[in-house]
């Protein structure tokens, strides 16, 4: 567990089942104690990176919409009012710990241009030089499938490749993986490390994630699969309590280790 200790650039990222309540508003009380922790962290020398989900449930709260939008364009146009809110909090945590964030949107094409990648990498770099918190999340205002990383996980991922980061961490609302679904067996164990991801690990995915978020576990093991495949750990813990992350950082066997290769 030193390797996470000793990182200096991490990625975060947290879901939107670990931002909310179920009615789908904010948990404010939980994004000041994230925004404090990865705070805490900055000052003691990390460079921190935050993959944010969330803009889709804060803009159908926000305009009362009370359904799961079903088209393309009502996902985009519900986007582009969640996302001035999902900034707008982060803005005001954040600045309240001395931070300042920026925003990038990214979509997938972004990455497949060797140019527009350079320059994506070019400002990751710059803000973080000013001393600022990137907070990231894939410009679902434009996006549409053949543009889109369809999830933050994966998106997650490939911003910990593009940043060249030393540890990814995955906030969710799960304590990590289980070898079966611990809500429908309560002998589930919960996995410590994983060294490799084969067939075994892959079958204890299950279902997709919540009715707030579009992930799931498979997302997560693909995740791990992209990072640890170009050297770099991941982490899945619990984000309920941000605070945990303390523990994480102090080498306490909590959540999985997915190891690198």
């Amino acid at each position: 567990m030193n390797i996470i200790k000793n990182a200096t650039r991490i990625v975060f990222k947290v879901g939107t089942s670990t931002l909310t309540h179920d009615t789908g508003k904010f948990n404010l009380n939980r994004i000041d104690k994230l925004a404090r922790v990865l705070s805490d962290f900055k000052n003691a020398g990390k460079e921190i990176i935050l993959v944010s989900s969330g803009a889709m449930s804060a803009g159908s709260a926000k305009l009362r919409v009370d359904h799961r939008p079903s088209t393309i364009v009502e996902k985009q146009a519900i986007s582009a009012v969640g996302q001035n809110e999902l900034m707008r909090i982060y803005d005001h945590s954040f600045s309240m710990y001395g931070q300042t964030v920026g925003q990038i949107l990214l979509t997938k094409d972004v990455l497949d241009n060797e140019t527009s990648k350079q320059n994506a990498q070019n400002t990751f770099n710059m803000l973080i030089k000013m001393q600022c918190i990137p907070i990231v999340n894939e410009n679902d205002t434009i996006s549409f499938e053949e543009i889109k990383f369809g999830d933050n996980d994966t998106l997650s991922a490939y911003v910990a490749l593009l940043c060249g980061a030393d540890a990814l961490v995955l906030l969710s609302d799960i304590d990590g993986l289980y070898d079966s679904d611990p809500h429908k067996n309560p002998a589930a164990k919960l996995i410590h490390t994983v060294t490799k991801i084969d067939e075994t690990i892959l079958s204890y995915a299950g279902d997709a994630g919540s009715e707030r978020g579009t992930g799931g576990l498979v997302t997560k093991l693909k995740a791990a699969e992209i990072v640890c495949a170009n050297g770099i750990p991941m982490f899945l813990i619990n984000g309920q309590n941000p605070e945990i992350l303390y523990d994480m950082f102090e080498g306490m066997n909590v959540g999985t280790y997915f190891m690198s290769r």
